[in-house]
């Protein structure tokens, strides 16, 4: 008896094979969290590799780790054979923070043929476990072919 297939699996080899060929996410030591049909979770630890001058997160790996969250929950509900790239995002940066980690959970908002949206919220996670929000990001996707 074979055991049934569970189709976020899948999903998550999709996400987890195309994070480890993004090579900034690799330098920045980012891991894939969570996976769902349009939802993704990744974790970016605190290091000097992602600080700005005064020692808190900086807002460009905030960016792009919301971005990267983002795109990849659009690529969960993504046809087979294609992927997305970003058009353009707006992000609102709420409060800035030290050591811990940052959390950026992306959720799709609208999946099109042609574009799609998604948003995805960052958060910073502390040593002790407590969560404050850190930035919420809105962004548009378009489609393309796969070319690998």
């Amino acid at each position: 008896m074979t055991e049934p297939v569970n189709p976020n699996d899948a999903l998550r080899q999709r996400v987890q094979s195309s994070l480890e060929r993004q090579g900034m996410m690799v330098q920045l030591g980012v891991r894939l969290l969570a996976v769902a049909p349009g939802t993704v979770t990744l974790a970016l630890p605190y290091s000097d590799r992602v600080t700005q001058q005064q020692g808190g997160f900086h807002g460009g790996a905030m960016g792009a780790l919301a971005d990267i969250a983002g795109g990849y929950a659009a690529l969960t509900v993504a046809p087979e054979g294609m992927e997305v790239t970003t058009v353009e995002y707006k992000i609102n940066f709420l409060a800035a923070f030290q050591c811990g980690e940052l959390q950026a959970t992306g959720r799709v908002t609208k999946a099109g043929k042609r574009i799609s949206v998604t948003t995805a919220e960052v958060v910073h996670v502390a040593a002790d476990g407590k969560r404050s929000d850190c930035a919420v990001m809105q962004q548009t996707l378009v489609p393309v072919p796969k070319t690998y």
